[in-house]
């Protein structure tokens, strides 16, 4: 019966640990490649690269193997530290894309009449 929680526990985590490199792997894949430059750290590639080793280690190895953490100390990295920063260079809104308002003109806002 123990057997069977801790079980249940491991593979819960092992899907919190997906869903983690996964998000940071979409997150970094619809990200700007001038925002990490201007955001002074490593490139898209290599992001890209890391994370998705990330998903596909806590996929196909068990929670205790060592490979897994090193990819939940990636993804954590990602969103904690560079997704951060890169809503900081890129505006906060969105996948790092800068969107105006509806009534945004050329040079500003609309406000009517005159």
């Amino acid at each position: 019966m123990l057997m069977l929680g801790f079980t249940g526990f491991m593979g819960i985590l092992k899907i919190v640990l997906m869903a983690l490199a996964a998000f940071g792997l979409f997150d970094a894949a619809f990200r700007r490649e001038d925002a990490f430059r201007a955001a002074d750290k490593q490139n898209k590639v290599f992001w890209l690269i890391i994370l998705g080793i990330a998903l596909v280690v806590s996929w196909l190895f068990s929670i205790l193997s060592i490979l897994p953490i090193a990819g939940a100390v990636a993804s954590i990295v990602y969103i904690v530290d560079v997704r951060p920063a890169l809503q900081q260079v890129g505006g906060g809104r969105g996948w790092g894309r800068r969107r105006g308002s509806s009534s945004d003109g050329p040079y500003g806002p609309y406000k009517g009449g005159r």
